[in-house]
């Protein structure tokens, strides 16, 4: 079976190749004093040798391609991609947040997985988003310093060049430090996030400077500067990332969540949080064994906890492994795809947490015979009840439940990923964040970049008192995520690699992106445009329009599932390896106003 499904991913990818020849990098930059004559032009889709990268800002692949092009590698391209995504994408990501980074060493034919998530202060408990016994309303957890945890994306960026790079931190923030001095351009997707932010942002005056100047939402086609976050890169790269950590941002960070600066005459509730120059200090990234499944045939990697992303994507495809799927009709992918979506967020609710703090039983989850006894729930003319009871993988028990139902918990939409791909082989996919779209709201005065909420992706109470929740707030706690940066390999040997923000969301969308593309023959470009639905263990399935609008809406309300609209499932990206040495990358064609893949070399044999 591996062979075959290789074979015909081979045969695919062909096809997919004529498609486009693909975009180039845009010629080198001009020098430090001039800025850019024109910005890089965005495409989707984009074939060539030399390596790649996909992302959804045409400016931050450029970054990465002109790291390629000078000889650095994947983990290379990928930081300073990473880093001029906190620029043009700062409600997304950002050295104000965290991530997870997968990485596949061509050399060793291994895969290394880096967890920069962030941590909850020392003083957090259980209690920390309690009043009085009872949640405090979730904004004033979003909106706060109470949500910012410790950033974990600067020192992400110094275990893995420490560990694969060949660059240093200095040379790859260069990019990002004058993209921020000299400016990028406004789009549609950046003037409606900054519009969707507005009040919350023009009650913190440092925010309401940098991205609301004289309390006008940026112009799109107008060109936006950082200044104070160019002059933050090129502090990093002099002193090291020990100066997120130890030195004057550290302590910036520190007084801006302990005592966070609101506008005056602001009628909003602004909880302070309790981070500390100690808890910036303790900050520790934690290389941790990926989790794996077979697939087809294929080796499926991921990212294991604190992140859920790998358990459950793993879980979801085991539970399909036994299904054609490539056979089936639409409604019926779609139904096995929902059903199996729903059994594996049941038992992610139950198990997956820090596991520093709970016993996660990655084993169990990801064994064929505790999906096979889940999946023989799946039936194909009725449709399962949610909230769903989870099982037991310790004691898989055949169409059996353990414990209580309980829903699942909130988890905020706004991330973003990147692929790259480098000419000796190696891969990346990374995937950070600052947690909902904007963070906190709040920025550090005169650094230019927000500070993350995501101690809200802990539960502020359990979802049903009866039932464990491992995901509850604890001292330099990470909290639970659903980031899945995700590499195939054939034969140790890189296929594809993908993934998306959306959340809780990320994890359907690279299971559905991964079934689209192995199973149902898509072109990875078409994969990831496809319409999306995401079940979470919800009464409802959410989907977008092209599916709200399809027939198959329809055939599936018959079997007896229920569903509500979502505009924008996900952004997702990725690359993929041709027979012939090419390198594909893939992004969204629409999605957050369309994706930007590029190659080092577009076309033949450099």
């Amino acid at each position: 079976m591996r062979r075959s499904t290789a074979r015909n991913i081979a045969l695919l990818a062909a096809a997919a190749a004529v498609v486009s020849l693909g975009a180039a990098a845009p010629p080198a930059d001009s020098p430090p004093d001039r800025p850019p004559t024109a910005p890089p032009v965005k495409t989707p889709l984009a074939v060539g040798y030399g390596g790649a990268v996909a992302s959804v800002d045409a400016d931050a692949s450029a970054a990465g391609i002109e790291v390629l092009r000078g000889g650095g590698n994947a983990v290379d391209a990928a930081v300073a991609t990473a880093a001029a995504l906190g620029v043009t994408e700062p409600y997304s990501a950002g050295i104000g947040g965290g991530g997870y980074f997968v990485y596949y060493d061509a050399r060793t034919r291994t895969v290394h997985t880096v967890d920069g998530r962030e941590t909850a202060p020392r003083s957090a408990d259980a209690s920390l988003f309690l009043e009085n016994g009872r949640p405090i309303p979730f904004d004033q957890g979003q909106t706060s310093g109470l949500g910012v945890g410790t950033p974990g994306t600067p020192a992400t960026w110094e275990t893995v060049l420490r560990s694969w790079g060949s660059r240093p931190l200095a040379r790859l923030l260069k990019p990002a430090e004058k993209l921020a001095r000299h400016g990028f351009t406004v789009d549609p997707t950046f003037r409606a996030q900054t519009e969707a932010n507005q009040t919350r942002f023009a009650d913190f005056p440092a925010t309401a400077e940098l991205f609301l100047p004289g309390g006008a939402l940026p112009v799109t086609g107008s060109t936006f500067k950082n200044p104070d976050l160019a002059d933050t890169y090129r502090h990093i790269a002099r002193e090291g990332v020990r100066a997120m950590y130890r030195g004057e941002i550290a302590e910036d960070i520190v007084d801006t969540v302990r005592t966070p600066p609101v506008a005056p005459g602001s009628s909003r509730t602004v909880r302070p949080g309790d981070l500390t120059t100690g808890d910036l200090r303790a900050y520790e990234t934690i290389r941790r064994a990926p989790t794996k499944v077979s697939y087809r045939g294929l080796d499926i990697y991921g990212m294991a906890p604190s992140s859920s992303g790998g358990t459950t994507v793993g879980q979801a495809l085991n539970m399909l492994e036994r299904t054609d799927l490539s056979r089936a009709s639409g409604t019926e992918y779609l139904h096995r795809f929902i059903e199996a979506s729903r059994i594996a967020f049941a038992d992610r609710g139950r198990w997956v947490g820090d596991p520093a703090f709970e016993d996660v039983p990655v084993k169990g989850l990801l064994s064929q015979r505790y999906a096979d006894s889940r999946s023989c729930l799946i039936k194909d003319d009725a449709v399962l009840t949610s909230p769903l009871a989870p099982g037991d993988p310790r004691r898989p028990v055949p169409c059996g439940a353990a414990g209580t139902a309980a829903p699942t918990t909130y988890e905020g939409e706004n991330t973003t990923h990147l692929t790259v791909a480098d000419r000796w082989g190696n891969v990346v996919a990374y995937t950070l964040t600052i947690e909902s779209t904007g963070g906190s709201g709040i920025t550090v005065p005169g650094r230019g970049f927000l500070l993350n909420n995501e101690l809200t992706d802990f539960s502020f109470a359990p979802a049903n008192p009866a039932v464990h929740d491992p995901n509850l707030p604890g001292p330099r706690k990470r909290p639970r995520s659903s980031i899945s940066p995700t590499i195939v390999l054939d034969d140790s040997r890189p296929v594809l690699a993908l993934g998306s923000p959306g959340g809780a969301t990320i994890i359907t969308t690279v299971v559905q992106t991964l079934t689209g593309r192995l199973d149902r023959g898509l072109p990875l470009v078409e994969a990831i445009a496809a319409p999306r639905a995401s079940q979470r263990n919800q009464t409802t399935t959410e989907v977008e329009p092209g599916l709200w609008n399809s027939p198959l809406r329809a055939e599936l309300e018959r079997i007896g599932h229920g569903f509500r609209q979502n505009p924008e499932i996900g952004a997702a990206t990725g690359i993929e390896r041709l027979p012939d040495g090419r390198w594909l990358a893939a992004a969204e064609k629409t999605r957050r106003g369309g994706g930007s893949a590029m190659v080092v070399h577009p076309s033949g044999r450099p």
